[in-house]
This record gives structure tokens, sequence and C-alpha cells, in this order.
């Protein structure tokens, strides 16, 4: 199957996700999320891309971001991923490949859907059962964007940043966006985007799209 086309264009919100291989497992302790999380903010810093929101689980990762050049995030997840192989195979003297092939991404209409993706990638423990709230879970953007901790990682976005004239206020609102539930045919749009790429927004969006590409 010839691969779909990805789309990286500047300022415009992505989501990506990269999968262990196989579904199996790509964190095993504590000192390799850390690990992973410090080149993420490494690399985000040397390709110019900045990172919205994230989740880590135990065998993917979502990520929630803006480049401000065109293939800042390719060069992001190269780096990151060539990085974190390494570091693993060297670590539990291992061999062979940690990721499902390539990442995927999708572009995401911010005016629409960006908070919905950003809660989407949060929440991603919960659905999976292994904590009954976003608050729970030690690797995520949750306690920046929710609750004001301190990260030298996370870059609000304009959307986020409209939620309130205090950064108080902001992580308030926030937090209450998670009150409720995604309904089940907008979880379909954001699956089906980011495993097909395709554009994730309304017709406007997907048009202004076109024209730039």
């Amino acid at each position: 199957m010839a691969r779909l086309p990805r789309l990286n264009l500047p300022n415009i919100p992505l989501h990506v996700i990269q999968r262990g291989n196989n579904h199996q497992a790509c964190f095993f302790t504590e000192t390799d999320y850390t690990v992973y999380l410090d080149k993420l903010k490494e690399y985000s810093r040397k390709y110019k891309v900045q990172v919205h929101s994230y989740i880590l689980m135990t065998n993917h990762v979502h990520l929630l971001v803006t480049p401000e050049e065109a293939n800042g995030v390719s060069k992001l997840m190269q780096s990151l991923g060539r990085y974190y192989v390494r570091y693993i195979n060297q670590y539990y003297g291992r061999t062979g490949t940690l990721w499902d092939g390539r990442f995927k991404a999708s572009l995401v209409d911010s005016e629409k859907y960006f908070l919905t993706v950003s809660r989407y990638i949060e929440l991603n423990p919960v659905r999976a059962r292994m904590v009954k709230h976003p608050a729970d879970y030690p690797w995520s953007s949750y306690p920046k964007n929710a609750m004001g901790k301190r990260s030298g990682l996370i870059t609000p976005h304009a959307t986020y940043s409209r939620l309130g004239k205090t950064s108080k206020e902001r992580q308030s609102v926030y937090k209450g966006l998670f009150d409720q539930q995604i309904p089940d045919d907008t979880l379909k749009e954001i699956r089906d985007s980011i495993n097909k790429s395709w554009i994730l927004g309304d017709d406007r969006f997907k048009q202004q799209i076109e024209a730039q590409i």
C-alpha cells in the first residue's frame, strides 16, 4: 500500500501518534518516561516545535504540537525516535526496532477541534481504565494545562490562552471541559483522522489547507 502523504505546514497544529512495534511496550520504568520527555523538550526547541499537550502511555505516545517550520515535526520525531531507541537498546541490552514504523499525524482545526484533541490526548489513561481521573496519571500535560504545574516543555496555544485572562482562570475553564464527555462521533472523527492522516476540521479549514498546498 502506498504511503499516505504527510502534511507538515507551519503554524498549523498537528496531532501526532507513535506506537510501539506490534503494540508492545516502549516504556518500562519511570526513568524511561523521564528520558523521553527530556529529549522531547530538547528537540522541540531545536526544531522550533511548540508542544501543547502530550501523553506517554505504556505502548504509544500522543502529542499535540505546532511547528514554526514546515518540516519541524518530522525532524523532531526522527531525532527523538532514534535517540530513544538507542537508549532503550543500550539500557536493556536489546536489539532491533522499537516503534511500529513511522509516526502518524493529522492537521487539526484549532478553532473547532484543538481543545477537544487536547482532552482526547490527556484522557487516554482514563479510557484505558488505568486511572479514574487524568490528574492521577503522571506522564501527561494535564497537570500543566489544568493545574498549573511548572513545565519547561509546554507552550500554551492561542486557543488555550483565550480561555481566560489569567493563568488560574484558564486552568479552571480547561479543567471544567473534562466534566463533559467527548461524543462518540467526535471520538471516531479524531481516530479516523489520525489513523488515516486525514485533516481534522470543518470545510472552511480543509479549503484553507488545500489553498496552502
